[in-house]
């Protein structure tokens, strides 16, 4: 009778078990009863085997059976290895990226800008629960960079009141908290996480200021050579991009935090410069980015040039021609250098990438400028020399290089940078403030960020780096994280033809053939 009571019971607990499992994938809002129904089956089965504990000793003192059993518990310890491995996997955390693009691993900026928090930063995603593994994927290495990051994850669905709470309107949300200030991102990428960090942390808006009425690209222009990409690669970074009309204004706002001078084919008139160096006098940014000449008739930018030349920059006549060859491999030509290697400036700091400049003026440093050290932080390569004779460049004979002419061998100074302290003002700064400095950057071209080069290599992400710089954001200097690439297969229908025969009939047959000469063997 017991012995049929023990068989009952551990039915019932073997279909508790069961139960309770099942439960627990079908049925995910009755976690609570799955929990207690397995611990009622547990201990169900416990009391069968208890039951049963005579057949079980006569049953251990068969061979078989104790072989049987020795199997099992072989089993169990390679379970446990098993077990153990990953339970110190989970807790040591390592993880290798094996993605072509290195889709999740943290890129230099974004590294930067974890590190560099001095408080705690909370991060609060919502989305459903079957399309929340992406967001762990990627923000798992965000938590484990720093020790700062906290994050929590959100179903809207089931917990409306966090959600109505964090304003949240929109599945894919994701909202960040920072020395009480929130910033809210609907996006999975790298980009829109590490963007949403940097408005988060910097907390108001910086304003770049780009000049107008001198034929100046057009900041929100889409055509080839505007410079809309650009636009929106400052906003994603929480800068505020404007127009500067100068000559309008009469001043610079004073709520500029750099002003960039993008190609201008006009001289600045007087006023203007005046503007511009009353500004800089103030501690202001500036960003002078200065072609070289149509030809080499063309009349000159005195004021333009003199306002470098106060910097300690003069702005050569000719035009750098690269003869090694590197601008083919990008599809361009001799006509724009390439630069691989950068000398050691806060701008270049841990840069590798290829920078491309399109038709590109030398740069040379004056010695001498008061109170002002120029420092080159773009050089082209030893194969390029500076052509003086800048009609030559394009013409069917091409340019050569002639130094009784003027022509000077490379390497050549594209970008120079100048940082001077400003005089402490009346007004006691807050002891967290950056020492206030006037920073000014000029460069030999300013095609290189056009929508048409932008996405050349590192162009962006180094014009960005000098932006950083200017307005004194130096966590902002570094290479950004890429969107996720595709991995592309094309194949023609031969090959498409082979593939298919490979598959469906070659493999197949093999294993039959296989097959069928081991059993006429074994026969």
């Amino acid at each position: 009778m017991l012995k049929k009571l023990g068989g009952i019971i551990g039915w019932v607990g073997t279909v508790l078990v069961f139960g309770a499992v099942a439960i627990r994938f079908l049925k995910p809002d009755w976690d609570r009863y799955a929990y207690w129904g397995a611990w009622a089956g547990l201990v169900c089965v416990l009391i069968y085997t208890l039951s049963q504990w005579r057949d079980i000793v006569g049953a251990f003192r068969r061979r078989q059976t104790r072989l049987g059993t020795l199997t099992l518990v072989s089993i169990l310890i390679v379970l446990g290895i098993l077990v153990a491995i990953n339970y110190l996997g989970t807790r040591q955390g390592k993880r290798w990226d094996l993605t072509t693009s290195s889709e999740f691993t943290l890129s230099d900026q974004t590294v930067n800008v974890l590190k560099k928090l001095d408080a705690p930063l909370k991060i609060r995603v919502f989305e459903k629960s079957s399309a929340m593994q992406k967001f762990k994927d990627r923000l798992l290495e965000y938590e484990s960079t720093s020790k700062q990051v906290a994050i929590d994850y959100f179903d809207p669905d089931r917990e409306p009141t966090v959600t109505r709470q964090n304003q949240v309107q929109n599945y894919g949300t994701v909202v960040f908290e920072y020395k009480g200030r929130t910033e809210r991102v609907v996006g999975d990428t790298e980009q829109d996480f590490t963007n949403g960090i940097i408005k988060v942390v910097s907390g108001s808006l910086k304003k770049v200021y780009f000049l107008q009425g001198h034929g100046e690209h057009d900041p929100g222009s889409a055509e080839r050579s505007g410079y809309a990409v650009v636009k929106g690669a400052l906003e994603r970074e929480n800068y505020s991009v404007e127009r500067l009309p100068l000559i309008q204004r009469g001043a610079v706002p004073a709520d500029a935090t750099v002003v960039v001078v993008a190609g201008p084919t006009a001289d600045l008139l007087a006023p203007e410069v005046a503007a511009l160096t009353a500004y800089l006098d103030a501690g202001g940014k500036l960003f002078l980015l200065v072609d070289p000449p149509a030809t080499t008739a063309a009349a000159p930018l005195p004021n333009v040039e003199g306002l470098a030349r106060a910097w300690g920059a003069q702005l050569e006549k000719d035009v750098i021609v690269d003869a090694s060859g590197i601008g083919q491999l990008i599809g361009r030509s001799y006509e724009t250098p390439v630069v691989l290697t950068y000398p050691p400036h806060p701008i270049t700091d841990r840069f590798d990438m290829l920078t491309a400049y399109p038709l590109t003026r030398s740069i040379s440093i004056l010695t001498g400028t008061p109170g002002r050290t120029p420092q080159s932080f773009v050089e082209t390569s030893q194969r390029s020399w500076a052509e003086t004779d800048i009609d030559s460049v394009g013409s069917p004979a091409g340019p050569k290089l002639d130094p009784a002419k003027g022509d000077r061998q490379g390497p050549l100074s594209v970008a120079v940078a100048v940082a001077v302290p400003v005089k402490a003002a009346s007004q006691p700064a807050p002891a967290d403030a950056k020492p206030a400095e006037t920073r000014v950057v000029v460069m030999g071209d300013s095609d290189f960020v056009a929508n048409f080069s932008v996405n050349v290599s590192g162009n962006r992400d180094f014009f960005m780096n000098i932006l950083g710089w200017l307005s004194q954001q130096e966590n902002l200097i570094s290479i950004r994280p890429k969107a996720p690439g595709e991995s592309r297969l094309t194949l023609t229908a031969d090959q498409s033809r082979r593939i298919a025969w490979l598959a469906l009939l070659i493999i197949p047959g093999a294993i039959i053939a296989f097959g069928v000469s081991t059993w006429w063997r074994r026969r």
